[in-house]
């Protein structure tokens, strides 16, 4: 048995430092439980605040699209430049090594594909699965003035209460569908919506009239969605546009992996999302690498 005079003698409480309060990085996660935050400072970097999420989760309604043929091939030599993957448990379980030590967010609905209406989701993955794969977020996609508007906020308020029994936050993708003729105000409504439904962040796209007014009505973490290839220069500028506008980071997939260089590529993007790099620094980056390989 330990002598008990010792241990009451070898205590330092250092009562003349007072123990800090610090808040938490991201905006709107201060009151978050731990496991939350956790996992959401594994998404986001601490340093810098910003992620840069690789989105390689579209097969899910459109099949092997270009640039997504062999996950193995196309998508596994960029991993160790992405903060985060997103992606769906079939691919996760199959191709991405269990090794890896990028955090995950979990596509969980699902249900209709391109043949079909698309904002008709519902939810395809139960919670078990997200504890046992070890994410750190799951990804609903919500259809705001969509068809099935109703169902798919169903849909991420369902999972907002699941994982946050679990600590597992919930990534909200706004869709636009066909139609990407909106504007702020709409986007304004749409990621609002989420936020206040208890989404711990929000991915979606930007817009070059009035994007500041979309991240800063949101009293979350926006992530900028990367959208359909667009050149190299405008997307690298599309990311800095929108990071220097408040979004806390990117989600980007074809403007990556459909890159005539995708491991160039997104060595510029995190140039311009984590260095405050210029688009046109970065590009003279991107041309750098590429011009190596």
């Amino acid at each position: 048995m330990p002598d008990v005079d010792e241990i009451k003698e070898a205590k330092k409480f250092y009562s003349d430092i007072p123990q800090k309060t610090e808040g938490f990085f991201l905006k709107g996660s201060n009151s978050l439980d731990w496991g939350i935050k956790n996992r959401l400072a594994r998404i986001f970097n601490p340093e810098s605040g910003r992620t840069v999420m690789l989105a390689v989760d579209h097969g899910y309604f459109q099949g092997p699209t270009t640039g997504l043929e062999r996950i193995d091939i196309n998508i596994l030599p960029l991993v160790p430049y992405a903060d985060t993957l997103m992606l769906t448990r079939g691919i996760l379980r199959s191709l991405v090594p269990p090794t890896t030590t990028k955090s995950i967010v979990l596509r969980v609905s699902g249900g209709t594909s391109i043949l079909k209406e698309l904002s008709n989701e519902d939810i395809a993955v139960d919670i078990e699965e997200s504890i046992r794969l070890n994410v750190c977020a799951m990804a609903v996609q919500v259809f705001i003035g969509g068809e099935h508007e109703r169902e798919s906020i169903k849909n991420m308020t369902t999972m907002v209460d699941i994982g946050m029994r679990y600590g597992i936050p919930t990534l909200a993708v706004t869709a636009v569908g066909k139609d990407m003729n909106h504007d702020a105000r709409y986007f304004r409504l749409a990621v609002r919506i989420c936020a206040e439904l208890g989404a711990h962040y929000i991915k979606t796209y930007y817009i070059e009239k009035g994007f500041e007014t979309v991240t800063s009505s949101c009293p979350v973490p926006i992530v900028m969605a990367g959208g359909k290839k667009i050149p190299e220069l405008d997307a690298l500028t599309m990311a800095y546009n929108a990071v220097q506008q408040g979004a806390g980071g990117v989600d980007m997939g074809r403007n990556i992996f459909q890159s005539e260089s995708p491991v160039a590529m997104i060595q510029a993007v995190r140039a311009v999302v984590h260095d405050n790099e210029t688009p046109e620094k970065a590009f003279d980056l991107y041309n750098t690498i590429k011009n190596q390989s």
